[in-house]
């Protein structure tokens, strides 16, 4: 076995991975592990770890493998495994580019919230189907210090609240996970979105995403807030028979989300891949225990 582990760096509008191909999926990648490697200062630094392994060859991807050649292994920051990670798909898409497995124009890839089928254009961008939105009722309230607000329940394969505050600065540090209640709404915690309007469907976020603290993008917080937006602006695409598309401007960038009449949402950015290297395994086992 190679002592050395290949890797790149990438990032969506500054939403950034490491990422690790791993086609027969042979490297054991524990929590601890990942946690290492995205660590800013004892490793490379990320967001969160994109193990790129053939569908067929992960137990949790083998049922998805007709569909997708590619299932994104998906972790976050701290280790832990997410569902889904809009950001990560476009930035996954362009690895397979960079690597020579694909091509511009359609592809599907496996994720845990499902397959999502994605277009690399010739311009750059990358446009990601992130499914239909859900909106599970009840109330739900985020805090900050000693200010609280009523937050939207979205869901994108993974659960968002979203908060329209006045300021993006009322979001404070987000270092730590913002308070939310009741706590029955997430039992395995949620990502908190803080929104304020730019302009007419154009809106501005901070994101605290669960597992990996304040990010600068977050694709699946930007789907959600431009749903909760455009319910709260009284549009619903499936009434309307329109599309509806808000600009979602994040620390790192901007997000084009459109919402369809049938449920889908597409969102589109930009995903570049800025470094590779090698890991040294031995390091990796040790700095993992």
């Amino acid at each position: 076995m190679s002592t050395r582990i290949a890797f790149l760096k990438g990032h969506g509008t500054e939403n950034d991975f490491v990422i690790v191909p791993d086609p027969e999926n042979v490297i054991d990648l524990p929590a601890s592990a990942v946690a290492v490697l995205c660590d800013r200062r004892a490793g490379i630094g990320g967001d969160g770890l994109l193990h790129v392994v053939r569908s067929a060859k992960h137990p949790e991807a083998q049922h998805m493998a007709a569909e997708a050649e590619w299932f994104m292994d998906y972790r976050n920051g701290d280790g832990s495994i997410a569902e889904m990670c809009g950001n990560g798909v476009r930035v996954f898409a362009r690895y397979l580019q960079h690597a020579g497995h694909v091509t511009e124009g359609d592809l599907a890839v496996a994720t845990r919230g499902g397959v999502k089928t994605v277009h690399l254009a010739k311009d750059g961008d990358v446009t990601v189907g992130m499914g239909k939105a859900r909106l599970p009722e009840g109330d739900v309230q985020v805090s900050v210090g000693e200010r609280s607000w009523p937050a939207r329940n979205v869901n994108m394969g993974n659960p968002h609240a979203v908060a329209f505050v006045e300021d993006l600065a009322h979001a404070g540090t987000l270092y730590d996970a913002p308070p939310f209640s009741p706590a029955s709404a997430y039992p395995d915690g949620v990502n908190v979105e803080f929104v304020v309007d730019r302009g007419p469907r154009h809106v501005a976020l901070r994101v605290h995403e669960r597992g990996s603290g304040e990010t600068r993008s977050c694709g699946t917080g930007a789907c959600a807030v431009a749903v909760a937006t455009a319910r709260r602006d009284g549009v619903d695409p499936a009434e309307t028979g329109t599309p509806a598309t808000y600009t979602v401007d994040v620390p790192g960038g901007t997000l084009v989300i459109t919402e369809r009449p049938d449920g889908e949402i597409e969102m589109t950015g930009p995903a570049v891949i800025v470094a590779e290297g090698e890991i040294d395994r031995e390091w990796l086992e040790s700095a993992g225990r």
